[in-house]
């Protein structure tokens, strides 16, 4: 009994220590901090700027940041303590990025020709070879994919999307006022693929219009808008893409169905399954999407000033923002428990972290 009267101060003394030490959510409720029901979204330090228009962005196969710079016409490529690295210019007004496994950038933008003494502007894909260059992106060669052929020198059409899977190969979206053609309508989806893929050499090789996808449709699996397109981390070629056309799915699962009889994409929601990713005019303008280490999904949506979480199974999770928060987010990735915001109208990066994830 008199061992257990000398112990009790001590119990004491470390269980009013434990409780000093215990986490305090409200002592993380600065500005920019966000509720989201039971969780608190952080904002982490200072925002990363220095953009102008920014319009894409994604975290790198190696590990490094890359910004569609717009107004800037360029290129930038930051680590993840936001030090800008190397820096891409003369790439005019880039809208939409991607990366290969061969550490490939497949870019969506824009060049000008003279013809007849005239500037014209074409929408135009590049790949900025980095594994040739030492992954210096300044010094890297920028190969102008599209439009290369005649035919393809159309100034209405756009390419506006562009991902990469785990083969290497790649789908660029293009949209464009010219879809009568049931072969070769402006709004499509264009795969490009390894020529070794298909026993040849080196390069890549255009294999044609993905097909199966209508070029006009409103509803689900349509080539009509899209502005930007996110695959999963996995040996299939699903993806995420955004629209800004007038449909009332504005954010959709596009699922490589593969039967004995059937090779096709086919939506992996729709609204009879009642889950919230489905649901019509859910969105206002998205524009970016990202996919977690866990496959949660983000959307970035410049109109209602807001990122959207789901699960794969289109359950929404902890959403948050708002005017106070966000000014224009375009578009978003997550690496390492941190989810990062490109903001147009704040020409910026903004960094958050969930409260759940500081403990």
């Amino acid at each position: 009994m008199k061992k257990l009267l000398l112990l009790l101060p001590l119990i004491i003394i470390l269980i009013a220590g434990c409780k000093q030490e215990k986490l305090d959510i409200n002592d993380f409720h600065t500005e920019g901090s966000v509720n989201t029901g039971d969780t608190v979204y952080i904002s982490l330090g200072k925002q990363w700027g220095g953009f102008n228009n920014p319009s894409a962005m994604i975290m790198g196969h190696d590990n490094f940041i890359y910004v569609c710079d717009k107004d800037n016409n360029r290129i930038v490529m930051l680590n993840t303590a936001g030090t800008v690295m190397s820096i891409k210019t003369n790439i005019n007004h880039p809208v939409a990025i991607t990366q290969d496994y061969r550490d490939n950038l497949i870019v969506c933008a824009e060049f000008d020709t003279v013809i007849s003494g005239a500037t014209v502007t074409y929408s135009a894909v590049y790949k900025i070879d980095l594994y040739g260059h030492n992954h210096e992106l300044s010094a890297a060669t920028a190969t102008r994919i599209v439009p290369v052929k005649s035919a393809d020198f159309v100034t209405t059409r756009k390419y506006t999307g562009a991902v990469a899977f785990y083969d290497n190969s790649y789908y660029i979206a293009r949209n464009g006022p010219n879809n009568s053609s049931i072969y070769d309508p402006d709004n499509s989806l264009i795969k490009y693929a390894p020529k070794k893929n298909y026993g040849g050499g080196d390069g890549d090789t255009l294999i044609g219009r993905v097909a199966d996808i209508d070029p006009l449709s409103t509803g689900l699996i349509s080539a009509y808008g899209i502005n930007s397109m996110t695959s999963f981390a996995k040996q299939n070629t699903d993806f995420i893409a955004t629209f800004s056309s007038e449909t009332s799915f504005k954010v959709q699962w596009f699922h490589h169905y593969v039967s004995e009889t059937e090779d096709k994409y086919v939506s992996k929601y729709t609204p009879s399954d009642n889950v919230a990713f489905a649901l019509p005019d859910r969105f206002g303008k998205p524009t970016g999407t990202c996919l977690d280490a866990s496959s949660y999904i983000y959307v970035a949506d410049s109109q209602k000033d807001s990122v959207f979480k789901f699960s794969t199974y289109g359950v929404e999770l902890q959403s948050f923002g708002g005017p106070t928060v966000f000014s224009k987010p375009v578009a978003v990735m997550h690496n390492e428990k941190t989810l990062y915001v490109l903001d147009a109208g704040k020409n910026a990066i903004l960094r958050f972290q969930l409260s759940t994830d500081t403990k």
